[in-house]
């Protein structure tokens, strides 16, 4: 066993390899017993640094200065781009004037950095890249599976199509059986009236012949023509025509499905290492009906989670009211301003916020008591979110009606505004019309623009990322207008499509991935989700809450 590095053994000297190690060169990194400590430093190096073996790696090695040889740099010139300077420099002409840092501040300093950038390494970065690693070679795996499983679906799709095309052919034969049909008792009909008239002129031509050939006077002045009579031909009848229709291939393919695109990102994906690990969840394959929530109200506006037991809703009323999973009323807050509410949300401490668009004001509810927070002049505020860091996000209209904009808060402090693009364009549309707004999981900022039709995302920064105005479909007719949006644990969107009666829901990157159209859902309006993925959708005209199970 090597007596070096054995765990077993206690630590022994590099040089001689048989004594007990005493102390420790800190700029060579080698243990040295007592006896070798004058062998090690024989070679006249001035930069051995013999320490005591328990204060191993304590001693700063630092650079050595250029100008003054015998210096070590114990600074750094922050006006010369932080480079390495000793006291000597410090007091010289060359520095005058500038500013210096301890190279033992930025030391202490880059190690904690170094230290905390180890620990997201070896908590966070390292074990998500197996992860991700790990999902890639399942999803390689089971790649062609999944195309089949595709493939099967559009296939069973085109039977549908075929067996309904069959229907249509089979009811249309069915139709044109019962038109012969019909077709030959008219024609039967007019045979026999024919054969009947055929008869009549027959006689008719035998008595005027008698006529005709006689002399008396009596018959021939009675004889009545009945060429007039005879004249009254039947209708023809003739055979139905199949008109086709040109075949409109691109309509075809539009009515027939849709293929999303592969969602590839078109930003750099970043690990947010202030989140724990989530499990993916996937869709299921049918929304389930949890529970519903009768309000009260004639019209519902808003749905907010405390918790996973209770909701706050807030509608054409100034009360404000919070029910519980069952649907027992527990408590109602009423307005200071005796007016609706435009918007509610619950901050990280549980207290109920609300918007008054009467006054232009945020306000928070605390032990039951109404607190002013924010007061907007020249602006109205419409919707308002809480972040993930506790701020808050407020979706507003200028008093004339032309502007909007939405603008992070930090407590009663405006902190950032997001209104205009790289090309200094609005972002949303200016008008007020309701623009409701959630925070991503990744910190995007989305806003739900109804009179734009159209989902805008921008990220922390405010830079616009993506725009979402719909998805083609055969059945959902109405222009796309988004009233409700809300977000889960999995960086989905969801987004209220009230005309539409259902519920879009999109990746983070703004790709369509189905919809919630079952649940019996009319007019879905406001939307909140729950710590465990319920969702939670306001029925508008309803005054109902359903809550709704989409992820497995």
């Amino acid at each position: 066993m090597d007596p070096i590095s054995s765990a077993q053994d206690i630590p022994r000297c590099e040089l001689c390899e048989t004594a007990t190690v005493h102390s420790y060169c800190d700029f060579c990194h080698v243990n040295l017993c007592k006896p070798c400590i004058g062998d090690h430093i024989s070679d006249g190096y001035d930069k051995h640094k013999i320490v005591p073996f328990n204060e191993r790696r304590s001693t700063l090695i630092y650079s050595r200065c250029e100008i003054h040889p015998h210096k070590n740099c114990d600074f750094q010139c922050e006006d010369c781009g932080n480079i390495f300077v000793c006291s000597s420099c410090t007091a010289s002409k060359q520095h005058k004037g500038h500013n210096f840092v301890e190279v033992t501040e930025v030391y202490n300093a880059k190690k904690e950095v170094i230290k905390k950038d180890t620990k997201d390494l070896e908590n966070h970065i390292a074990p998500t890249y197996e992860e991700i690693a790990l999902d890639l070679e399942n999803q390689l795996a089971s790649l062609d599976g999944g195309y089949e499983k595709i493939t099967t679906t559009m296939s069973k799709q085109g039977e549908q199509w075929h067996r309904e095309i069959d229907i249509v052919v089979n009811k249309m034969k069915s139709e044109l059986s019962e038109i012969k049909a019909k077709h030959r008792d008219i024609l039967q009909k007019h045979l026999n009236e024919i054969k009947h008239i055929q008869s009549l002129i027959k006689e008719t031509l035998q008595t005027i012949r008698k006529i005709e050939k006689s002399t008396e006077v009596s018959p021939t002045i009675d004889y009545s023509s009945k060429i007039r009579e005879f004249s009254k031909l039947p209708p023809k009848v003739s055979l139905p025509t199949f008109i086709s229709k040109p075949i409109d291939r691109e309509k075809l393919y539009s009515l027939f499905g849709y293929i999303t695109p592969l969602s590839t990102a078109t930003e750099e994906n970043v690990l947010l290492l202030d989140h724990p690990n989530i499990s993916v969840r996937e869709l299921l394959d049918e929304p389930m009906l949890v529970t519903t929530i009768q309000t009260g109200y004639e019209q519902l506006y808003n749905v907010t989670c405390q918790n996973e037991d209770r909701i706050w809703t807030c509608g054409e009323t100034n009360d404000i009211k919070c029910f519980n999973i069952k649907g027992s009323l527990l408590q109602t807050i009423k307005t200071k301003s005796e007016e609706p509410p435009s918007a509610i949300a619950v901050n990280s401490d549980g207290n109920l916020l609300y918007c008054d668009w009467t006054d232009g004001t945020v306000n928070k509810v605390k032990n039951g008591k109404i607190e002013e927070l924010i007061r907007l002049p020249e602006w109205t505020p419409d919707k308002l979110c809480v972040t993930s860091t506790g701020d808050l996000q407020v979706a507003m209209y200028s008093d004339d009606g032309t502007q909007s904009k939405v603008v992070c808060y930090s407590g009663s402090t405006e902190k950032q505004t997001f209104q205009l693009d790289d090309k200094c364009k609005p972002l949303y549309s200016g008008n007020r019309n309701i623009k409701y707004i959630t925070e991503n999981r990744n910190h995007d900022i989305c806003v739900a623009d109804r009179k734009a039709g159209a989902v805008v995302v921008v990220n922390q920064d405010g830079k616009l990322r993506w725009r979402y105005t719909g998805h083609p479909s055969a059945t959902k007719n109405k222009p796309f207008e988004p009233y409700g949006i809300t977000t889960d644990s999995q960086c989905r969107i969801l987004t209220a499509d009230s005309d539409n009666h259902c519920i879009h829901i999109l990746d983070q990157n703004g790709q369509f991935l189905r919809y919630i159209d079952n649940c019996n859902l009319r007019d879905p309006y406001g939307l909140c989700v729950d710590n465990t993925d319920n969702l939670f959708v306001c029925e508008y005209f309803k005054g109902k809450v359903k809550k709704i199970k989409y992820l497995k």
